[in-house]
């Protein structure tokens, strides 16, 4: 039995997901195959956010729920995620009857998205629990001799940076197909993403000051000294702080040192310096002098000066 998927599925392009064009193509097949999907990539791409318009774009049906989120950890059991026999109903009910059995993440997915948020961070017991299910779509309710249907579209997530997790065994791996997502593919798609999460506040941005500060982030990226490199998150992050402190400020548009301000706040703690570099500054260090540096080499894109939107 297959996913429901409507008519309009094919022609899903996804739109509220800006660029990744790769990807989404990827997803498309992968799910209109029916093949269960991981996909890999640093935080703050938009692994969630992709799953998450995928489930919008099922038939909503009543008493499903489109998109069940699990979110990996080492404490996560396999009976949160398929379920178990209470002792108490059981012995109301009789052990094997339905009124007894509490149901897990799974089933809640019957018909929609189960999306398993860092599937590397849950223990081996619980990866070999999904073994099943991922296989035949069905799962065993503990140690009774009762299988019952799973049906759903299943979508993990991993982050290869992260190191605290659990190594996933290559039969659970098999069960998947893997799409590799990165960061946007140009610093425009990134201000774009940027700009479509605009705070209330009645502030300017003038946009010689947002390449700046979007450009700053993905420069980071790109440095030789950083092990783990800021999410997109952090281009947001940059720009809502400017927004806030010109409007604590009493300014109408945000200018240089609204940027300045935020820098160590929103970015130190978003990177991890090789442990060559880390030893002689910190973090916080890392980022002033880098954007220091990067300040003083760049050029004003919009080719003309403003009273408050100067680059020094």
């Amino acid at each position: 039995m297959t996913i429901d998927l409507g008519k309009t599925f094919e022609k899903q392009e996804f739109d509220s997901i800006l660029g990744q064009k790769v990807i989404k193509a990827g997803l498309k097949s992968a799910i209109l195959a029916g093949r269960n999907l991981a996909i890999v990539g640093p935080p703050g791409v938009g692994k969630t956010s992709l799953a998450k318009t995928l489930a919008d774009a099922l038939p909503q049906k009543k008493g499903v729920e489109n998109f069940v989120r699990v979110q990996g950890s080492p404490d996560l059991t396999a009976e949160d995620l398929i379920g178990d026999i209470d002792p108490m109903k059981a012995l109301k009910f009789g052990p094997l009857s339905k009124e007894a059995f509490v149901e897990g993440k799974i089933f809640k997915a019957n018909g929609g998205v189960l999306f398993f948020d860092e599937l590397n961070r849950c223990p081996e017991k619980l990866q070999n629990a999904l073994l099943q299910v991922l296989e035949e779509k069905k799962a065993t309710i503990g140690s009774y001799d009762v299988d019952i249907d799973a049906n759903f579209i299943f979508i993990a997530t991993m982050n290869p940076e992260d190191s605290s997790t659990e190594k996933l065994s290559d039969v659970l791996l098999d069960r998947f197909d893997v799409l590799y997502m990165s960061y946007p593919e140009s610093l425009e798609i990134e201000k774009d993403i940027v700009l479509s999460k605009k705070p209330d506040f009645k502030v300017a941005f003038p946009d010689n000051l947002l390449t700046l500060a979007v450009d700053f982030v993905r420069r980071l990226r790109e440095s030789d000294k950083i092990e783990k490199k800021p999410s997109v998150r952090a281009s947001i992050g940059l720009y809502e702080r400017a927004l806030a402190n010109a409007h604590l400020a009493g300014k109408k548009k945000v200018d240089f040192k609204h940027i300045k301000d935020a820098v160590n706040s929103v970015i130190s703690h978003r990177i991890r310096l090789k442990p060559s570099i880390k030893y002689l500054e910190s973090a916080e260090d890392f980022v002033a002098e880098e954007f220091k540096q990067f300040v003083s080499s760049y050029k004003d894109l919009s080719g003309k000066k403003e009273d408050e939107g100067d680059v020094p």
